[in-house]
Formats: structure tokens, sequence, C-alpha cells
């Protein structure tokens, strides 16, 4: 089974560079090797069920340790 993760991460900042708590958990996807799209109000990656779940973990330790106020996520089966 695979799985497709998205998530946003607050608080949310306007224009320019994404802030830490966006940037470092899509660099921690890319580093899992995952395929995944990077946006300014949510990050999406999909993969098989246990890389994502571990990967999951290790998106929301990233957001909170770069100051996320709030990580909201969804996961579903991938169509």
């Amino acid at each position: 089974m695979r799985l497709v993760a998205e998530f946003t991460t607050e608080p949310f900042h306007g224009e320019g560079e994404p802030p830490p708590h966006a940037q470092r958990p899509w660099d921690a996807i890319q580093a899992a090797g995952l395929a995944g799209d990077f946006g300014p109000l949510g990050t999406q990656f999909t993969g098989p069920v246990d890389e994502v779940l571990d990967t999951l973990r290790t998106v929301l330790a990233e957001a909170f340790a770069a100051g996320a106020t709030r990580v909201t996520v969804q996961v579903t089966p991938e169509d």
C-alpha cells in the first residue's frame, strides 16, 4: 500500500523565503527520497506506507524544532 501525506505548518508567512518550520520538513522528505510537492500553503509527499509514516514522524519533529506552533496533517491511501 502507498500513502499520500499532506501537511501545513503555522504560523503562516506571506511572500518571500519559506520559514524554517516549512523548509526543514521539506528537506527531510527530500532526504528520505520520497516524491512530493512543496507549496506555500501545504506540502504533499507519497510513498510506501512504512516510509511515509517514518518520514512523517521526522517531518513533525523538524517542524516543531524549527518553531511551528501547529502542524495539520492529512494522510490518505494513494489512488
